[in-house]
């Protein structure tokens, strides 16, 4: 009976680290897939579906220093509408780390980009961000951003 109950009990552990490796599975997958519609949006410049990705408290830092949320979906709502615009944001690299638990994320890669201004001059470069998205009522939404410019990778 004792060798019984050893087994059914290695049995379990053995069932819920399989179960727990498939949820972490399925969280990458679906912060993977999170990435992919976030930079879809933002390459091209649907500024509503871009900042539906972002929760109402997200700490964004950019260009070396953090930035207000509303301030920069104002201006870049701004930006938009008098014609500027994305011309490329083509990602590589990425990888998806899940936090124990399944609610929480990690994402980076590299980002080649390219802007076009409103008064139409064009810049292009290369960064490196890292996300960190949480599920947030059922919903997987950015908290945290840091995009970085490599120096010198025009």
């Amino acid at each position: 009976m004792r060798k019984l109950i050893i087994a059914l009990a290695g049995a379990l552990v053995a069932l819920a680290a399989v179960s727990a490796i498939a949820e972490e599975h399925d969280a990458a997958a679906e912060v993977r897939a999170a990435v992919e519609a976030f930079n879809a949006a933002y390459a091209g410049n649907d500024v509503e579906s871009y900042f539906g990705f972002y929760a109402p408290e997200a700490v964004v830092y950019f260009y070396g220093a953090r930035q207000d949320l509303a301030a920069y979906e104002k201006e870049w709502t701004a930006m938009i509408a008098a014609g500027g615009a994305v011309t490329k944001n083509e990602l590589s690299d990425v990888t998806v780390q899940v936090m124990p638990g399944g609610d929480a994320a990690v994402a980076t890669y590299f980002v080649d980009y390219g802007m076009r201004s409103a008064d139409g001059e064009t810049s292009a470069s290369k960064a490196y961000e890292s996300d960190v998205w949480q599920k947030i009522d059922g919903r997987w939404q950015v908290v945290n951003i840091h995009y970085s410019e490599l120096p010198g990778a025009e």
